[in-house]
């Protein structure tokens, strides 16, 4: 019944038979082209055309414009009908007995078997294709000619009259060679979805993969968090849960992340698969105008800006360690005493470099703090020395993970971050935040205007307005060099994380300080513990 019925949609209105080369009309009806173009004939010289379905009028006479979906369907339809022969195309002489056409005679509009064939006239005019039912979409619809060549200016099929004519000037190819042309274009970006959609694949799976690798290393670490606790469950077991929830708040969040990536990239896989597969069905068709006269599908495989997407999977696709580690910061102040082996301070090991200090910043014997005097320090000037108020590390960081915390209580005016070496050493311009090779976390005098927040982060001078009820005399800077993460944290009760910056960094690092008038900054590393180590030997790409 429902092949009945589609076949009964397949009717043209005006032939009662099964669509020929079917065109659409601006009301959206369907004819065969012969028949409406017969209809539309008889209509001249009237001053209106109307639709033989519906009766719309219109002044000029329409253009038509091919059905392709209609076309493909019609097409499908015969292929499976089981009374169909070969191409479905019988010979047109034939009366007495279906006989499947071997050719199609453009000139005569008629389809030929074998025996036909063989009388057929061999003058140059009567020019034979393979079976068709657009017979007369093979001609010109103005000069009823075969169409023989191909304007690639006008992107039309033409007959002899019509390179004579309005196509004079312009270069034309013979249909054939056209035709060929087009299906070799066709071939090699056929060649280039399918290697772009083999590339996608290999993605997908990747992120499968790293999305797997993810899943493990959140539940190793809460494993070993978990055990840190199990001494001294009674004390901490709320901030067990909260570092567990946290663990698996940021599990989620790479999960979902990376879910949505593979997402993104399934749907372009579809899309590739799609415009594959309209090609492939062009690349089978035998007729050359129906291939020549499909727009051009053009260079579908530009480059795709991979490299946003791999900061993108690198940016969401890693836990935060260091956000991690500062929540438990508050153990070393709990467990004091219960495991000595426990909390074991670290030496610094960053030390501020006194050769890139300015004429005012004054640096500690020990060269851990930085203080901003009224008195110059009469330094010899060299291209390394700082014109403004600021100091930067002896040390520098080209890998790894590390992590230091600076002291700002006595400072109401300060910045705190890291630059490259190749930072500017004089002008505004030098200043950590105003350019784009530094990061900071900075302080200044806003805290007047209570609507505005004192604490900020600046880079390349682009400033983001932090929390306005932020208040800390401690920061934490975290950076994970591979990952391309710089972090900054205010080291209350809780710990807050204030920013993360990801960048792909092109030079080292220095740990840099910007101090204020009257102010002292004093900047130190960490503290060793069981909890820290075991952090710190997570695996890189955590």
């Amino acid at each position: 019944m429902a092949s009945a019925d589609l076949r009964q949609e397949l009717d043209c209105s005006i032939c009662l038979s099964i669509y020929t080369d079917p065109v659409t009309l601006r009301c959206g009806h369907n004819f065969c082209r012969v028949c409406i173009d017969r209809v539309l004939d008889t209509q001249e010289g009237c001053g209106v055309y109307t639709c033989p379905e519906c009766r719309a009028e219109c002044l000029e006479r329409p253009a038509l414009q091919r059905n392709i979906m209609l076309c493909n369907i019609v097409g499908r339809f015969l292929s499976t009908r089981p009374d169909q022969e070969e191409t479905g195309i019988f010979c047109t002489h034939c009366i007495h007995s279906p006989v499947p056409a071997a050719k199609s005679c453009l000139h005569c509009e008629a389809h030929l078997c074998d025996n036909h064939l063989r009388v057929h006239s061999k003058s140059p005019e009567h020019v034979l294709c393979d079976p068709t039912t657009a017979l007369g979409n093979r001609k010109c619809s103005v000069h009823k000619k075969v169409l023989e060549y191909y304007c690639p200016e006008d992107g039309v099929c033409i007959c002899v009259y019509c390179s004579a004519g309005e196509h004079r000037g312009h270069h034309v190819e013979i249909l054939d060679e056209a035709f060929e042309k087009k299906k070799e274009k066709l071939r090699t970006v056929l060649q280039k979805l399918t290697i772009k959609r083999a590339e996608t694949e290999k993605r997908v799976q990747s992120l499968q993969e790293r999305r797997r690798e993810d899943l493990v290393k959140a539940a190793g670490i809460t494993e070993r968090v978990t055990a840190l606790f199990i001494d001294i469950k009674r004390q901490l077991d709320d901030l067990e849960k909260r570092v567990l929830s946290e663990i698996s708040r940021q599990e989620q969040r790479v999960s979902l992340s990376v879910s949505a990536l593979i997402q993104q990239l399934e749907i372009k896989k579809d899309e590739l698969s799609g415009k594959m597969r309209h090609i492939e069905e062009l690349c089978n068709i035998s007729d050359p105008v129906t291939v020549l006269q499909e727009p051009d599908t053009g260079d579908v495989c530009g480059t795709e800006d991979t490299e946003r997407r791999d900061t993108q999977v690198r940016g969401a696709g890693d836990l935060d360690v260091g956000l991690i580690s500062g929540k438990l910061h508050i153990l070393f102040d709990i467990i004091a005493g219960i495991n000595r082996g426990i909390y074991v301070p670290e030496p610094t090991d960053l030390l501020l470099d006194v050769a890139t200090a300015g004429d005012y910043i004054q640096i500690s014997g020990d060269r851990k703090t930085a203080s901003r005097s009224d008195i110059n320090q009469n330094r010899p000037v060299t291209p390394e020395r700082f014109q403004c108020d600021q100091v930067i590390s002896t040390r520098r960081f080209s890998s790894g993970r590390h992590c230091w915390e600076v002291d700002v209580s006595k400072s109401a005016r300060w910045r705190v971050g890291m630059c490259y070496p190749s930072i500017d050493r004089r002008g505004k311009q030098s200043t950590i935040g105003c350019n784009n090779k530094s990061w900071c976390l900075r302080r200044s005098n806003m805290m007047l205007f209570k609507q505005y927040s004192p604490y900020s982060v600046l880079h390349d001078k682009k400033e983001i307005q932090l929390d306005n009820k932020i208040r800390c005399d401690r920061v934490r800077v975290y950076l994970d060099f591979e990952a391309g993460q710089l972090s900054f944290y205010a080291l209350c009760d809780p710990i807050i994380h204030l920013h993360t910056y990801t960048a792909t960094f092109t030079e080292p690092l220095h740990a840099a300080l910007w101090v204020g008038n009257g102010c002292s900054i004093t900047i130190s590393g960490g503290v060793r513990t069981e909890l820290g180590e075991m952090i710190r030997n997570l695996p890189r790409d955590w």
